[in-house]
């Protein structure tokens, strides 16, 4: 089972290495407990996120996206950027935000 994350611990030069952590061995067994110890980081892992999305794959990045949705308004804008700055995946963007 993966392991949960705190939030509390989670500083803004971590995030992305914790992503990285939470995601490494996701299976379809633990991808509900990972999806919420990454939306329980909040808001400061949006940015990290909307990276991970950009080169993650399959299972790991359907986790990302759904986790990007739940975050809701704090992922708006950053989604919003990506799909006016890379339009390769304009389309992943604009499903994200549909779903906000």
């Amino acid at each position: 089972m993966q392991a949960i994350v705190n939030p509390n611990i989670i500083n803004k030069d971590n995030i992305s290495e914790k992503l990285d952590f939470l995601l490494a061995d996701v299976d379809s067994s633990t991808k509900n407990d990972v999806e919420n110890s990454i939306v329980a980081l909040g808001a400061k892992a949006v940015n990290a996120l909307i990276e991970k999305l950009l080169t993650l794959k399959g299972l790991q990045r359907g986790i990302v996206a759904m986790s990007l949705i739940r975050l809701g308004e704090s992922a708006k804008a950053p989604l919003k950027a990506l799909a006016c700055e890379n339009n390769e995946y304009q389309w992943m963007a604009d499903y994200l935000l549909s779903e906000i």
